[in-house]
């Protein structure tokens, strides 16, 4: 199996001034199609070419994992977005919110003090476990929540590459508008 990265359901200018079309360039166009081509060449001959990026993700270690894990990473991410994204979740996925949270407001202030206390590298997550009892998570380079059992619905991603050409050293500023872009109908999907 060779893995083809997804074209986005977006031009690549579409999220701006949250995020800009040359990052968007940059970061999915250039970084993300590297760890696709890394992938495939380490599967390349190798028992992994049968596998789906799920399984060589909860399966792998080393460079295989870091290139599966910050692919799949990276398309959680940027399909995500949407330029008419931003509100607030519906349905299940907004009561359970507000049941575990308390409200839609107390988990944002949750979720991204979550991804600025990172320190260096990382994503922060909200995934659900098959109960649907939600969970915010940190993870370092590219730790990924299905290696313990969670289904990831929502991440953002906190390696300055995803943001230090529209905001340099700015994180939380990052974090915080992108709930703006946010596509609620695919999120609410994945839960």
């Amino acid at each position: 199996m060779i893995y083809v990265q997804p074209e986005l359901p977006y031009e690549n200018n579409a999220l701006e001034p949250i995020i800009s079309k040359n990052t968007v360039d940059y970061h999915y166009g250039k970084h993300e199609k590297a760890y696709i081509d890394n992938l495939n060449n380490l599967i390349k001959g190798t028992d992994w070419e049968e596998k789906s990026l799920e399984e060589i993700i909860k399966e792998s270690s080393g460079p295989l994992f870091n290139n599966a894990s910050q692919a799949w990473n990276h398309i959680l991410y940027f399909f995500s977005f949407s330029p008419d994204g931003g509100g607030e979740p519906k349905g299940e996925l907004a009561e359970a919110i507000k049941a575990q949270f308390g409200s839609f407001e107390e988990f944002k202030k949750q979720f991204e003090d979550a991804g600025t206390k990172i320190f260096g590298s990382g994503w922060v997550w909200l995934s659900t476990d098959e109960k649907g009892q939600l969970f915010i998570t940190q993870g370092s380079n590219a730790e990924n929540p299905l290696t313990k059992g969670l289904t990831p619905i929502l991440t953002f991603d906190v390696w300055e590459h995803a943001y230090y050409l529209d905001y340099q050293n700015r994180r939380a500023e990052h974090l915080h508008k992108l709930w703006d872009i946010i596509d609620w109908d695919i999120v609410e999907s994945r839960y």
